[in-house]
This record gives structure tokens, sequence and C-alpha cells, in this order.
């Protein structure tokens, strides 16, 4: 059965930094392209960041920067470094893995990031 559980986020001050993992089990990390969504209040789920199997990257525009996203294949896990948060960088943060062999996309729970003054 296959399981995405996203961990590190919480509150953070503007100009903050946080890192958060998600770590898949059920043995598709390694074959699956990953990537961060994240849902403020009231919008859209959008795309944060994303990286191949094989370890290339795509950013949203305005994260540019300011995000990482970096996997490690041996451990299953797939992290975004987040710096220099901002107020609106708050919104719940969901992995994503797409599975190739049968078209499957998962998703984990998600995490709370809260950007304070």
């Amino acid at each position: 059965q296959v399981q995405l559980v996203e961990s590190g986020g919480g509150l953070v001050q503007y100009g903050g930094s946080l890192r958060l993992s998600c770590v898949v089990s059920g043995r598709i990390f390694s074959i699956s392209d990953m990537g961060w969504y994240r849902q403020a209040p009231g919008k859209q789920r959008e795309l944060v960041a994303r990286i191949t199997k094989g370890g290339d990257t795509t950013y949203a525009e305005f994260m540019k920067g300011r995000f990482t996203i970096s996997r490690d294949n041996a451990k299953s896990t797939v992290y975004l470094q987040m710096n220099s948060l901002k107020f609106e960088d708050t919104a719940v943060y969901y992995c994503n893995a797409n599975e190739p062999v049968w078209g499957t996309i998962y998703w984990g729970q998600g995490t709370q990031v809260t950007v304070s003054p």
C-alpha cells in the first residue's frame, strides 16, 4: 500500500526557513516523479516544485531562488527547503507522487505552514 507522509510544517516568522519532508512507502519512490503543491484558504491547489526520478527540477515562477526541492532515493524521501518565507507562503503543503507504471497519482495528507509577523 502506498502512503505519503509529510512533516516539517509549522509556525515560522517572516523571512525564516522551514524544511518539509515527505516519506513514501510502497516501493514506488524510485520510479516516480515527485512534487510539492500548496493550497491556501480560498484558493486552488498550485504547484510549488517538482523533481523527476532522474533529478530534474521544475519550480513555480514565484518560488525560484527561495525554495529547493530534492530527493533521497535511499530514504524514499523528498524534501522542500523553504527560505525567505513570506506571508503569502502560508498554506497547506502537499506531497505528490506520479507513478508511471499504472499512471496513478498519490497525495499525502498535507502539512500546515504558517508565516507570522
